[in-house]
Order: structure tokens, then sequence, then C-alpha cells
């Protein structure tokens, strides 16, 4: 940023000001709370964390320092939790997504567990994946659970996209089978009692002017 778009040392010193106003009212809003679910509580939150957001920034810009800790944006916030106070069930719900980078090296990896797969008497021959990155992933997924492939995914030619994990609470489990149809067509952002996000995007938040170097997780 350049000299004349900086910040002023005042401006700064201002939105510090702001920050610990936005502290005191939210621990008021805190000690005044009626409910799990205060409306004032929350609205106090997310001026806590749009006046540390602004605080933040203009430290950076300023001075090129940055606070040690990190308040999540209102945007970025799960609605209010509206399920059971005692949860006597939960449901984990994750999404990982890959890019196939090396497909060959996919292909060669599939070939390999099909072959271990084989009948070792002789009695039949291996299957052959060929150059289908469909029976392939058919092989990859089939063998490995899905925390082994996250942790392997570069062995296996793929690349990392985003993912995510809910954890969603409830009073009691589905009935066996109940969900199988559509397995996350009742996924309600109010059960869920903590998420956890990953995704590049969270660094090229933190470091505009760098390139990607991985990602970080994010909380609720």
């Amino acid at each position: 940023m350049s000299d004349a778009a900086q910040p002023t040392a005042a401006e700064v010193r201002a939105a510090a000001e702001a920050v610990k106003a936005a502290i005191d009212r939210h621990l008021d809003a805190v000690e005044r709370r009626t409910g799990d679910d205060d409306p004032a509580v929350y609205e106090a939150f997310n001026s806590l964390a749009a006046a540390a957001e602004v605080y933040d920034e203009l430290l950076y810009d300023r001075h090129d320092e940055v606070t040690p800790f990190e308040i999540p944006a209102a945007d970025d916030s799960l609605p209010p939790y509206a399920g059971p106070a005692e949860p006597s069930a939960l449901s984990v719900l994750i999404r990982r997504d890959y890019a196939v980078v090396e497909p060959p090296r996919l292909l060669a990896q599939a070939q390999r567990l099909a072959d271990l797969d084989a009948d070792p008497g002789g009695g039949g021959s291996a299957p052959v994946v060929g150059a289908s990155v469909h029976a392939a992933l058919g092989v990859l997924f089939g063998e490995y659970e899905p925390d082994e492939i996250a942790s392997r995914h570069v062995e296996f030619g793929l690349e990392e996209g985003d993912s995510t994990l809910w954890v969603s609470a409830g009073d009691a489990l589905p009935e066996p089978g109940e969900w199988l149809a559509a397995p996350f067509e009742d996924a309600d952002p109010e059960l869920v009692v903590c998420r956890f996000d990953v995704s590049a995007v969270f660094d090229e938040e933190d470091d505009p002017d760098e390139d990607l170097t991985g990602p970080t997780a994010s909380g609720p």
C-alpha cells in the first residue's frame, strides 16, 4: 500500500478503542444473557468480530503488524444453535474435494490393489483397471477409508481441494437405512455443534500478495 493510502496513526488508535468498547459490550451482554440463544449476545459477538477485523486491517496497513487472535466474521459464522441442549445422538457430515492431477499414478495404484486382491490359487485373473479413471477410483475408495486417502492423496495422484466437516446433533439415531437414499438432504446448519473448514482461500485472505502455500483449518 502506498504512503498516501495508508491509514493514519489516529485511525488505528480509534479502531483499537472501538475494539475495547466492543469487548466491554460483549462481556456485558454475556453477563446479562437470558438464555443460550440470547440475541443480544449474538449481536455483540458480531459487533466485536467486525471491530476486530477493522483494527487488524488498519494495524497491518499502518504498522505491518497483526493481532495474535482471530475472531470469525459474521458472514462465516453458523446460525444460532437450535438443537437439543444435551444431544443423545450425532451425525458427522464430511465433504472432501480432490483433483485428479496424475492419472497414471492413480491407475497404477489401483491396478496394484486389484492384483493383490486376485485369487492367490490362480483360479482367476486380476481385474484390469486399464485406462479407466472411473474404475480406478472405485478400486481406491473400495479399499481405503476416506481418512487414509486424505492422508495419502499425493501417493494416489490426487490434489486436495476444499473440505468441510460438520458435527450435527440429534435426539436419537435414525432407523437403519432410513437416510441412505438421500444422505445429505437433512443437513441443517442450526443443528451443527461445531464445524471445521479447510480451504486455500483462507491463505489468500491472510496474505494476498504471496502464493498459496497450503490449506489452513477454520473452526466455528
